[in-house]
C-alpha cells in the first residue's frame, strides 16, 4: 500500500459514482469533502499547537509550562477549552450583537480555510486548484475583516483603536507578501500549490530565491500579528486590543486562530520555498511526504516562536515605516529582478541556478547600499546642532 491517499481517493470516487452521481459532480463533491476534512484536521490539531507553543515558550523562559493535566500537560488545552465553553457569552451593552458574534467566526474560518489548498503529500490535499496562491491571499484577507468587525461592534474605544491598528498593519503587510508570492509563481509557471512543489524537485526555491523567502517570512509574521509585530494585542497600550470586550468561547476563538496562524506560516513557507513534501523515497512511498512536510513545517514554526521570544515589540510608526520604506520597495525590486532573470535563464539547471543566485546577490547588495545610505542620513541629522527655542515673551496687559 505505497499510495494510501490515492487509493482512498479512488475508493471514494467509485463509491460516489456507484450511487448514481455524475463523474463531474462526484469529483466536485470529493474535492469539497477533502477541503472540509483538511480544515477539520487543522482545527483539531490546534490543541497540539497551543500545547507545543506553551511548552516551548516555557523552556525558553526557564520554566516548566503546562505539566499538571494529562501526561506532560498535554490535556491542558482541552481543560482550558472546556472552561471557556462553560462560560457565559456576554455581549456588551451598546454593541452590535450580530456583528459581535460573527467576527470571531470569520477569523477562525479564515485561518482554517487556508488549509484546504495546502498539500501534505502528492495526493494528500483538500483540493488542488490552479489558483491556490490567489485563494490563499483572498481567504487570508477575511481575517482582517473579522478583526475590524470585532473592534467596531464592541462599542469600546480601546477595541476600536486596536481594530484600526490591525487594519493598518495587516493591509500594509499584505502588499510585500503578495509581491513575494509572485516569485514562486513565476519560477514554477503556475499558481497551484501542487505545481509549485513539483517545480522544486531539482532544487527548493529557498536556494534559488532566499531574499524573497525571507521577505515572505517577515511579512507573514506581521500579517498574522506575531511578535515583534503583535501590536494588535498590545496589553500595555490598548488593553489587549480589539478583543477586549470578548469572553468565553468567542474570546478563545481569536486565540485558536492566532495559534493556528503560527503553524500556517510554517506550512505555507514549506510549500512555497522548502519543497513541500519532497524528499528521499517519496516517489516510492508517498506516505513519507507527510513526514517531510511536517518536519519542515515544524522547523519554521519553531523559528516563529523563537522570534517571538527574542525580539521586543516595535512601535506602530516603526512597523509601518519598515513596511513601506523597506519591505515593499524590496519586494518590487525582487519581482523585477526575478522576472528578468527568469527570461535570461538557460534550460540547464546549473545555469538557471547561477543566474537566479546572481539576482539574489544584486538584491542583497542593493539593500545593503540603501541601508548604508539611510544610516548616513540619520547620522548627519543627529550630528546637527539642536536649535534652542527662544523663550516666549508675554507683553503685560
Amino acid at each position: 500500500m505505497s499510495d494510501p491517499f490515492g487509493q482512498i481517493s479512488r475508493f471514494l470516487l467509485d463509491l460516489l459514482t456507484g450511487w448514481g452521481l455524475e463523474p463531474g459532480l462526484a469529483a466536485f463533491l470529493l474535492k469539497l469533502l477533502g477541503a472540509a476534512a483538511m480544515g477539520t484536521l487543522a482545527l483539531l490539531s490546534t490543541f497540539l499547537f497551543i500545547w507545543g507553543e506553551r511548552k516551548l515558550l516555557a523552556r525558553i523562559q526557564i520554566r516548566l509550562g503546562p505539566n499538571r493535566t494529562g501526561p506532560f500537560g498535554i490535556l491542558q488545552t482541552v481543560a482550558d477549552f472546556a472552561k471557556l465553553v462553560t462560560k457565559e457569552l456576554i455581549v456588551p451593552s451598546g454593541a452590535d450583537r450580530v456583528v459581535f458574534v460573527l467576527a470571531p467566526i470569520l477569523v477562525v474560518m479564515s485561518a482554517v480555510a487556508v488549509w484546504a489548498v495546502v498539500p501534505f503529500a502528492p495526493r494528500f490535499i483538500g483540493t488542488d486548484i490552479n489558483v491556490a496562491v490567489l485563494y490563499i491571499v483572498a481567504i487570508g484577507s477575511i481575517g482582517i475583516l473579522g478583526i475590524m468587525l470585532a473592534g467596531w461592534s464592541s462599542n469600546n474605544k480601546f477595541a476600536l483603536l486596536g481594530a484600526f491598528r490591525a487594519a493598518a498593519q495587516l493591509v500594509s503587510y499584505e502588499v510585500p507578501m503578495v509581491l513575494t508570492l509572485l516569485i514562486p509563481t513565476l519560477l514554477s509557471g503556475s499558481m497551484g500549490t501542487v505545481a509549485i512543489v513539483e517545480a522544486q524537485r531539482q532544487m527548493p526555491f529557498l536556494i534559488l530565491a532566499p531574499v524573497p523567502a525571507l521577505l515572505f517570512f517577515i511579512s507573514s509574521l506581521a500579517e498574522n500579528g506575531r511578535a515583534p509585530f503583535d501590536l494588535l494585542e498590545a496589553e500595555s497600550e490598548i488593553a489587549t486590543g480589539f478583543n477586549v470586550e470578548y469572553g468565553g468561547l468567542m474570546f478563545g476563538m481569536f486565540f485558536v486562530a492566532e495559534f493556528l496562524h503560527a503553524f500556517t506560516v510554517g506550512a505555507l513557507t514549506t510549500t512555497l520555498f522548502l519543497g513541500g513534501w519532497l524528499g528521499p523515497g517519496v516517489d516510492r512511498y508517498p506516505i513519507l511526504g507527510v513526514v517531510y512536510f511536517f518536519g519542515k513545517s515544524l522547523l519554521v514554526w519553531f523559528t516563529v516562536i523563537w522570534v517571538r521570544m527574542s525580539l521586543p515589540r516595535i512601535r506602530i510608526d516603526q512597523m509601518l515605516a519598515f513596511n513601506w520604506k523597506f519591505l515593499t520597495p524590496l519586494g518590487l525590486a525582487a519581482v523585477i529582478v526575478f522576472a528578468v532573470a527568469d527570461k535570461l535563464t538557460p534550460p540547464d539547471v546549473l545555469g538557471r541556478t547561477l543566474i537566479l543566485l546572481a539576482g539574489n546577490g544584486l538584491l542583497a547588495v542593493g539593500t545593503l547600499a540603501a541601508l548604508w545610505g539611510y544610516a548616513r542620513i540619520k547620522r548627519r541629522a543627529a550630528a546637527l546642532p539642536v536649535r534652542s527655542t527662544p523663550p516666549l515673551r508675554v507683553s503685560p496687559s
